[in-house]
């Protein structure tokens, strides 16, 4: 069974722990700061003693598009920071996976939500296409 994918994707030719330092950089570019980081492969081990994969969890924030959605629906904080992930596949390549606001409950809001949705999706498309 195929799982659906709530994320835009983008495989990378660098390895992790550069496109952990660049992420930053280019999600600044377009007005997002990092909160947040949680170091799942960190978190494992430490919690229940197990391995896991390279795999970072950055919480994300846009502060005027957050103030918009929260403005539209304070439920919307539910969903707030934007995740992005990084983890090293099976084959060793970096992958980084952004939310994609319009595949989430954000978007079945009323069309003022649905527009601040549209406009976090095209800038974390961007923020995934500047990584190099």
């Amino acid at each position: 069974m195929a799982t659906r994918s709530f994320g835009m994707t983008r495989v990378l030719e660098m390895g992790f722990d550069e496109a952990l330092t660049r992420i930053p950089e280019a999600l600044k570019t377009e007005g997002f700061g990092v909160l947040t980081e949680i170091d799942v492969k960190d978190t494992m081990r430490k919690k229940l003693d197990v391995d896991f994969r390279r795999y970072r969890i950055l919480g994300a924030c846009n502060p005027p598009l957050a103030h918009q959605a929260l403005s539209a629906n304070l439920e919307v904080g539910l969903m707030l920071p934007c995740n992005v992930i990084v983890y090293e596949d099976d084959d060793g390549r970096t992958v980084v996976k952004a939310i994609d606001p319009m595949n989430t409950v954000a978007a079945q809001g009323d069309a003022p939500l649905r527009e601040v949705a549209a406009a976090v999706r095209d800038k974390l498309a961007k923020v995934l296409e500047r990584i190099e």
